[in-house]
């Protein structure tokens, strides 16, 4: 079938500079439908900035970005109408403060796909009983746990429908204790089926969701694998040294 040999993502040979940074190194990736692929590796390796990317939040400097084969573009309304199937997932919440989570979900499917209020409240508040928020709904965003807000923010991304969705360290601005009720929706989704693509620091998630690791270093993609042959022996020195010190996360 077509839709699964035509990667739903595809990176080919992404260079990004900072000045005189190389940020990303010869980048080439593919997400397939369907795929649960997590990138991980040390702080300033370039996960965020690859994950960026690919909705063009970030520019390039060389190379190509295609989503379901066609070339993404750096601008005007064709970016506009792929940016809607790409759904994207911050480390910081980036919910509208003065709108209630309720409002905060339907905005989009009514601005932008032209979804009646009736139609975009019956599935706004679908989506958030989907993810274990539905009785904060009439709330706005500064009522909510952080833990809250980011199930919210999951919500307003899946209200599009996306083909895609990103995420960009959704745990790291969370305490503890929220942790676990963010991973587990993003499990439930990796359930699912939907195609995803995780930058995340949270060991054990990864090798528990993922259908692909991607051990980043440096701007370079230095190894991957499938999960439990990458945890258990790792083939590069760099990512054994990562591991062992993440080792408990």
């Amino acid at each position: 079938m077509s839709e699964t040999s035509t990667p739903v993502i595809e990176l080919r040979q992404v260079n990004k500079y900072y000045g005189s940074l190389h940020v990303l190194n010869d980048i080439s990736l593919t997400v397939k439908k369907g795929d649960v692929v997590v990138l991980i590796g040390p702080s300033g390796s370039g996960k965020s900035t690859l994950c960026r990317t690919i909705n063009r939040l970030e520019t390039i400097d060389s190379g190509e970005i295609l989503f379901e084969g066609n070339l993404i573009p750096e601008e005007g309304r064709k970016l506009a109408e792929m940016r809607s199937q790409i759904g994207m997932v911050f480390q910081s919440f980036n919910l509208f403060a003065h709108r209630t989570i309720l409002d905060n979900v339907m905005l989009a499917p009514c601005d932008v796909l032209k979804v009646s209020r009736k139609e975009a409240r019956q599935e706004a508040l679908r989506l958030l009983e989907r993810v274990g928020v539905a009785n904060q709904a009439s709330k706005v965003p500064a009522q909510l746990s952080g833990g809250q807000q980011q199930r919210a923010a999951i919500a307003r991304a899946l209200a599009m429908h996306p083909k895609v969705m990103l995420f960009d360290e959704p745990t790291s601005a969370l305490d503890p204790e929220m942790i676990g009720e963010v991973l587990n929706v993003m499990t439930e989704l990796a359930r699912d089926g939907m195609t995803m693509l995780i930058v995340t620091h949270e060991m054990n998630f990864a090798r528990r969701v993922a259908d692909r690791i991607i051990f980043m270093d440096a701007g370079n993609i230095v190894e991957e694998g499938e999960p439990d042959s990458f945890f258990a022996n790792p083939s590069s020195q760099r990512a054994r040294d990562f591991l062992l010190s993440v080792q408990g996360h």
